[in-house]
């Protein structure tokens, strides 16, 4: 028999809505599950059991009496860490908001809470979503469920590694660089970044402005479509936030990929990515091609330069938002003789090393005389990132590449080398800086057993066609994997 935390949401809501499982079993498994699970991994900062419960009970009530929200209800969720959400604490994994109480839920939260999800609790991840691995967090690193000594990637590494263990059916992160995709491929599941201003940042604390975006992991692509359709919609709160139609993004799920153009792109194939990764995506888009897609090879030339402008413009936003944070108004503060004394000692305790590194790099980067050197150039070469992704998608409906150039490294490896950890961002920077939708499905593993994630990348607004292809990968992987942490305690 399944343990009802392995029920996909599709599955998990036909059962509720037949009367077979409550909602409060649901969560009972979810729970079950974080009991097992979290002493190994540590995905979880809070746990929300006594609202999560109440949320259940209260859900199982409107079934009872005809009432239906949608796909989501009585669905167990988690929330990264820096979505707010009233009365639950959020703290970016920051010292500098330990303990702090938002009093109000940012949209994607009250749009899940309007759905009837449950909201199992706030997940672990590198402090204000600045990381690849989840080493940076302030409350201890979390772990990869496929082996506990490596990372689950970051910045949403805990959301990641929720789902893939089913202490969650589905979760919600953040992605500036990557934090979605490259966690989702580390850890064996689906991630999503949509398009920006598809899901309201109100809420969000923010990293980079232009870049943020909310987007879901789940373990198959049609409850990652479902999760999206759950939070999307235009906000008021939100000035960048799309006005205009949203597409349903389960229909057409099964249309295949026969005749759509697809376009490898070269310089994400090159010998610095892993070898069997590389090795995996040839073999998908060899199946593609079998199943009727035109592969072809296409390039993003400006890609080269991509990393280097996220890692000026980045930092550069990232200063101006948390120059907010200066014990003053709200968060953390350390007392002292002066104001300029307090701020400085409340930021040496509150910010950690990796925030303080990007802070400093931003402010540099903003600077009288530096000005046009640094963050000028990366923005003309954002643009240049732009031209040549639409270039590309004149000749093709979707791009496919690696989603991370390694599978997950040991906890510890990348710690003292920034740029190595930055480089994990290799394959996944270039759509935040276009403002594209992407996704990372699992396609298999590698000789260590470690899962391998195939991304697939669509022009802004074509969420449709990339559910439509990720898909057709799901089908054409067949990946069934599940990290041993999978098996909860009962049937071990």
């Amino acid at each position: 028999m399944t343990d009802l935390a392995d029920l996909s949401i599709v599955e998990a809501g036909r059962q509720l809505r037949s009367g077979d499982v409550t909602a409060v079993d649901l969560w009972e498994a979810a729970a079950t599950r974080i009991a097992y699970t979290e002493p190994h991994l540590h995905a979880f900062l809070t746990v929300d059991r006594e609202g999560a419960l109440a949320t259940a009970k209260v859900v199982d009530a409107a079934f009872r009496a005809g009432e239906d929200a949608g796909p989501l209800q009585g669905i167990p969720i988690a929330l990264k860490d820096n979505m707010c959400t009233k009365g639950l604490a959020t703290t970016a994994s920051s010292r500098m908001l330990e303990g702090w109480v938002p009093p109000y839920d940012g949209t994607a939260v009250a749009n899940l809470r309007n759905a009837g999800a449950v909201l199992v609790g706030k997940t672990n991840l590198d402090e204000f979503a600045m990381g690849s691995s989840t080493e940076n967090s302030a409350f201890g690193t979390s772990r990869n469920p496929w082996d506990v000594d490596r990372v689950p990637g970051g910045s949403s590494g805990g959301s990641a590694g929720s789902v893939a263990v089913g202490s969650s059916m589905g979760a919600f992160g953040s992605d500036t660089g990557g934090s979605i995709r490259q966690p989702a491929a580390l850890c064996g599941v689906v991630g999503m970044k949509p398009t920006y201003g598809l899901v309201s940042r109100y809420g969000l604390i923010a990293f980079a402005s232009s870049l943020d975006q909310i987007g879901p992991f789940a373990r198959s692509v049609e409850d990652a479509a479902l999760l999206l359709e759950g939070v999307a919609g235009h906000d008021i709160h939100d000035a960048t936030s799309y006005r205009g139609e949203y597409p349903t993004l389960t229909d057409g799920l099964e249309k295949g990929v026969k005749g759509l153009r697809v376009g490898i792109v070269k310089e994400l194939m090159v010998d610095a990515i892993d070898s069997e990764i590389r090795a995996a995506t040839r073999a998908m888009a060899d199946k593609l091609s079998d199943a009727g897609a035109d592969v072809v090879e296409v390039s993003l030339p400006s890609s080269e330069y991509a990393l280097s402008a996220y890692y000026l413009i980045a930092p550069a936003e990232c200063s101006a938002n948390l120059a907010r944070l200066d014990g003053v108004r709200y968060g953390n503060r350390v007392p002292a003789d002066t104001t300029d004394e307090m701020m400085a000692k409340t930021r040496a305790a509150g910010f950690g090393p990796e925030v303080t590194r990007r802070i400093l790099l931003g402010t540099y980067a903003l600077s009288a005389g530096y000005y046009d050197a640094f963050y000028g150039q990366a923005q003309r070469v954002r643009t240049l990132v732009r031209q040549d992704f639409a270039t590309a998608y004149e000749q093709t409906d979707v791009l496919i590449s690696p989603t991370t150039p390694t599978t997950a490294f040991e906890i510890g490896a990348k710690t003292d080398d920034p740029i190595a950890m930055y480089y994990s961002d290799v394959c996944t920077i270039p759509s935040n800086l276009a403002g594209d939708p992407s996704i990372s499905v699992p396609v298999g593993v590698d000789t260590r057993g470690l899962p391998i994630g195939f991304q697939i990348m669509a022009p802004a607004l074509g969420e449709s066609m990339l559910f439509r292809v990720a898909a057709e990968v799901e089908r054409l992987a067949e990946f069934s994997a599940r990290p041993s942490l999978a098996v909860s305690k009962e049937t071990v």
